[in-house]
């Protein structure tokens, strides 16, 4: 028999604390630089466990939520007053960014449950009352049945609560759901909703910071600096991912209801030994290190600086990587100041750049994991 909705959650909480503890045994030294509570949005948790994963993170992991850029991702149906008050005094501190997250867009019909524009501009209300000082909405596109014109119309009505980060997501099609199981015509799309929707938010006055974000001049976050080139992130949870230097490792996660249910009651029955076990993961040896850095300097705004390369591995990435050559053949990228940018077109491009500069290694992988 399946335990009331309460219990479970205080039973995953307190997996989660011992999941954290061995964690930060194995990582003495490790200082944080960023937070985010999220990976299916906090607010379905109930109220009375909805600031435990604050608790967790602050009294075990050493990552003070009141001193560090903090997230938590927020779902319009999932959202009430009192649940929007707890995580607030979980992080409060005056002028402290904070990165609050809308998840879904609107204007969806077919295989994707349509949102209530009510439900959702009540969420936003609510987050805006709540004085917290960064909003973040992200919105998605691709989905069937959408047209530029759409969602131009969903970006417009966000920016009437004047975010100061506005994300665009393409809707992410996974095996053995019901859209991976349907016709894709509608793929065809969605680029040209991407550039609908970033050209409306570059002639509202936002600045873009990479393919998915756009932030308006100024809003940058104050904090600990932290470079994803270099910087590891710790996931704790079930599905959380996680990579350090020389690894990356997830535990499972599942697409359909039945799957994560099943998942969640397997992470809560987890011993110790079995939370100190990496499920799913991949060492990475030098050519994988400096592909990763490669890749997530092209993708970001930054941009691939020579230098920094050379710093870390005594060498020059268009020597690694003789292939960038094409992103600048393609006018996908430019190099200026020894430093390699892509383009506003090849900004546009990032998802399919990104697994074009995979090993063959890494593609094999994936692919044995995707047929599993």
């Amino acid at each position: 028999m399946a335990k009331p909705k309460l219990e479970f959650e205080q039973s995953y909480m307190d997996v989660l604390e011992r999941q954290a503890r061995l964690t930060r045994a194995a990582l003495p030294d490790a200082k944080f630089a960023r937070l985010a509570i999220g990976g299916g949005t906090p607010t379905h948790l109930m109220r009375l466990t909805l600031c435990a994963p604050f608790a967790v993170v602050n009294r075990t992991m050493g990552a003070d939520a009141r001193t560090i850029p903090t997230s938590v991702e927020m779902s319009p149906e999932t959202l009430t007053p009192e649940k929007i008050r707890l995580p607030a005094r979980a992080w409060h501190r005056p002028r402290q960014h904070r990165y609050p997250e809308l998840c879904r867009g609107r204007n969806t019909r077919g295989s994707v449950p349509p949102q209530d524009p009510k439900v959702a501009h009540r969420a936003l209300d609510m987050m805006r009352s709540a004085d917290f000082a960064a909003m973040n909405i992200d919105l998605i596109y691709g989905i069937e049945g959408q047209t530029p014109d759409t969602f131009a119309h969903s970006i417009h009505q966000a920016l009437k609560f004047s975010p100061e980060e506005i994300y665009l997501y393409p809707l992410y099609v996974r095996p053995l759901t019901g859209l991976g199981n349907s016709p894709r015509a509608w793929e065809d799309m969605r680029f040209a909703l991407y550039l609908r929707g970033r050209d409306e938010l570059l002639d509202a006055g936002y600045e873009q910071v990479s393919m998915r974000m756009f932030r308006r001049p100024g809003e940058g976050v104050d904090g600990p600096i932290y470079c994803c080139q270099s910087d590891g992130m710790v996931g704790l949870g079930a599905g959380a991912r996680s990579y350090t230097s020389d690894l990356h490792y997830c535990t499972d996660y599942a697409v359909g209801r039945r799957g994560v249910v099943s998942i969640l009651e397997d992470f809560v029955a987890r011993s110790d030994a079995q939370l100190a076990q990496i499920d799913y993961g991949m060492r990475l040896n030098t050519e994988e290190q400096r592909r990763r850095f490669v890749i997530l300097s092209i993708l970001s705004h930054e941009g691939l600086s020579d230098a920094d390369y050379a710093a870390r591995f005594k060498a020059q990435p268009m020597d690694d990587f003789p292939e960038l050559v094409e992103l600048v053949a393609a006018n996908l990228a430019t190099k200026t100041n020894s430093v390699l940018r892509l383009t506003s077109e090849g900004v546009g491009w990032s998802d399919a750049i990104g697994p074009w500069l995979y090993s063959a290694t890494v593609r094999d992988a994936c692919q044995e994991f995707e047929l599993r």
